[in-house]
């Protein structure tokens, strides 16, 4: 297919494979700076914005979708959360966080994020392609990579560019483009995964409950006032039809029951799904004039809260060295993303292993490693430290904290 015809051939500066959330902001900070670019997607932009993903924000991502001026639409329509709930042995626990380290995270859907970022690019002229097909990347190792791809018309296009970078998610095409003998890759498999599911009820709290129980793990998140987002922890082979709405209610009360009487709002389930945990890394996050930013490069159990807010750090941090390469510093600026990114990404994957292992009930556990758990979230929630540790994480490790 690389040597077939083509209908047309643009220049462009950078192309970037992949339109979600990292690749459009990439795409907008980039804007922001002179810098044109072209973003292509498999995906229509329907299928995006109707996916549901994870919906907390760190409070630097917050602050940059305002002041870069993506959208304010967070500061209405988002949830300002001043803290977490972690209970255990039927009992509640907050973490403060503004008290703690003075900051706070959005609950702010993803899809949300999607669809500010996309009305963004629209606004401001930028050009993004969704719904293309049979897309390759060629030439990464020479100054003039190509990206070819095909319309629905069935045109095939070209895009030469002096620098690629693969978002293309965690199912990238673009990461295996790095030579497997010149990669390295990291990655766990738990043994365990998420039960999700999307109901039509009240809110059963004001901020995100974790809870710990000898039955398994639950998450008690929000969308809005009448739809809620809930997991429970289940085996990764589990299949949602064995799950009538009754099941899932009692499985979710069990586990969140306590001596305090608290109980969650119930109503209609009208979303289920099944959501596999792994942990993984594949280094370099450079291979020429290819750089990879995202779930393309790296991805998390979602305990923390960390998938969505990683990728958009790497393309912050992208951004700015790409403006640098194209300027008077030359490809030479590259060399400055990898470790950059890699410090926060590797300290993302620790908090994310040890929340998912602190708080899940592992297959096979003994009443040893359940003490044990529970001896530790007692050192967290009883401890200064220990809460201040958790707050530092979650929030992100905020860069400019509130006056």
């Amino acid at each position: 297919m690389a040597d077939a015809a083509v209908d047309s051939v643009t220049p462009v500066p950078v192309v970037i494979v992949g339109a979600g959330p990292a690749g459009l902001m990439l795409a907008h900070l980039l804007g922001r700076a002179g810098i044109e670019t072209i973003a292509l997607d498999t995906r229509t932009r329907h299928e995006i914005e109707t996916t549901q993903r994870a919906g907390i924000l760190e409070a630097d991502v917050a602050r940059d979708l305002v002041e870069t001026g993506v959208s304010d639409r967070i500061l209405r329509d988002g949830y300002e959360h001043e803290g977490i709930e972690l209970r255990f042995g039927g009992r509640a626990h907050r973490i403060d966080f503004r008290e703690l380290v003075g900051e706070s995270v959005w609950l702010y859907p993803q899809t949300d994020v999607f669809i500010d970022l996309a009305d963004a690019r629209e606004r401001d002229g930028g050009t993004v392609r969704f719904g293309v097909a049979d897309t390759e990347v060629l030439d990464i190792t020479t100054d003039d990579p190509r990206v070819r791809y095909s319309t629905a018309d069935g045109a095939r296009h070209e895009i030469r560019a002096r620098y690629v970078v693969g978002a293309d998610g965690s199912r990238s095409m673009c990461r295996g483009l790095v030579p497997e003998d010149r990669r390295v890759r990291y990655g766990k498999e738990y043994p365990f995964a998420w039960f999700g599911i999307l109901a039509e009820a009240p809110m059963s709290a004001p901020e995100l409950i974790y809870a710990h129980s000898e039955h398994g793990f639950a998450l008690i998140s929000q969308r809005t006032e009448t739809v809620q987002r809930m997991y429970f922890q289940c085996d990764p082979e589990e299949s949602v039809d064995a799950w009538p709405d009754e099941r899932v209610w009692e499985t979710l009360q069990a586990r969140v029951a306590g001596p305090d009487g608290f109980r969650l709002e119930e109503g209609p389930v009208f979303e289920k799904s099944v959501l596999k945990f792994r942990s993984f890394v594949q280094e370099p996050m450079r291979w020429g004039s290819m750089v990879l930013a995202g779930d393309a490069a790296h991805t998390v159990p979602p305990t923390g809260a960390r998938g969505l807010n990683l990728a958009l750090h790497d393309v912050k941090v992208l951004a700015k060295v790409l403006v640098r390469a194209l300027g008077a510093e030359g490809e030479n600026a590259l060399d400055d993303y990898q470790p950059q990114a890699l410090q926060r990404v590797w300290r993302a994957q620790n908090f994310s292993y040890w929340m998912t292992r602190m708080l899940h009930t592992a297959p096979g556990g003994s009443d040893y490693d359940l003490r044990r758990q529970l001896g530790e979230l007692d050192n967290v929630v009883g401890t200064r430290a220990g809460r201040t540790y958790l707050a530092e994480q979650y929030t992100g490790w905020p860069t400019r904290p509130n006056a």
